[in-house]
């Protein structure tokens, strides 16, 4: 009896549907980088395209999705504590745009 391959059940079908997914969102920034809307609105659609199109690669690429919730839950709070201690280099980077001195204390 011979077995027939199906592309989708095999372990690299799985790799080649999420690609190509993931590919088709990035031809669909592509196309709304192109369109003529608001700033504010393009950045917002921009970034949760970016954000879904980043989570599917972790999940996948990553194998974050043969996972058990404990570690899942863990390496969401870490990316939401990375992101958060990374918003402590704004107040600096603005200072230095505006040229203020690096010291107080003069």
């Amino acid at each position: 009896m011979a077995q027939t391959s199906n592309v989708k059940d095999s372990g690299i079908g799985k790799y080649l549907v999420t690609y190509v997914v993931i590919l088709a969102i990035a031809a669909l920034q592509f196309v709304l980088a192109y369109q003529h809307i608001d700033g504010s609105q393009k950045f917002f659609s921009m970034l949760a395209i970016a954000f879904v199109e980043a989570a599917i690669g972790v999940l996948f690429f990553m194998h974050l999705s043969e996972e058990n919730r404990a570690m899942k839950i863990f390496v969401g709070i870490f990316i939401l504590f990375v992101l958060a201690a990374m918003q402590y280099s704004w107040p600096d980077s603005f200072r230095i745009i505006l040229g203020a001195p690096f010291s107080s204390y003069h």
